[in-house]
């Protein structure tokens, strides 16, 4: 299993990917919702191009978004690390978001990819702490995140808020390399 950066992907399988997700699936924002082909095209080029700090919104911190590939080479889930948090990051959305598309679900695969991700983010941004948000509909979103050491910090009428404590990548939990379709390990 492994993290690529969206915009290296393949276009027509990320296209494919993104468009198996709502515009707010539970939290997880799917700005490219809608987007035709070439719509889409021009969405990864600002993927790219914010992940590199150029052109931001206001309001908005360098972020890579990354697509996660299981064992047989599919695309199987998004996810978004912010590089740094702002004021409205630290008490709203945080470092992470990721989603994962319906047919993979229940699997494992949220576990792992969460993992390789707060791999990256102490690896490459020095990111000791994640700060993450999670809808209170979405019970299995907040499993994953306790299952990787998540803690729960403050809520609000809809939202959890949690913190992860990141440490070297042999003192995590590891989760199941590739799950079955049955989401046990093999």
């Amino acid at each position: 299993m492994k993290l690529i950066k969206a915009w290296t992907g393949d276009l027509d399988r990320a296209y494919e990917l993104f468009g198996k997700f709502q515009a707010d699936e539970h939290g997880f924002v799917n700005d490219a919702y809608g987007l035709s082909r070439d719509e889409f095209a021009q969405y990864m080029r600002k993927v790219e191009d914010m992940h590199a700090g150029r052109n931001l919104p206001e309001g908005y911190v360098p972020a890579t978004k990354y697509i996660l590939v299981n064992d047989s080479g599919d695309y199987v889930g998004i996810f978004n690390l912010r590089h740094r948090l702002n004021d409205r990051l630290r008490e709203g959305a945080g470092h992470i978001g990721y989603g994962i598309a319906p047919e993979y679900r229940g699997r494992g695969y949220a576990t792992a990819g969460l993992r390789m991700i707060l791999v990256t983010a102490l690896a490459e941004y020095g990111i000791k702490e994640a700060y993450l948000s999670v809808n209170k509909d979405n019970p299995a979103s907040l499993a994953v995140q306790r299952h990787l050491g998540a803690r729960i910090d403050h809520d609000n009428d809809a939202e959890y808020f949690t913190r992860i404590r990141i440490t070297e990548p042999g003192a995590m939990p590891e989760p199941c390399r590739d799950p079955g379709k049955d989401g046990a390990c093999g």
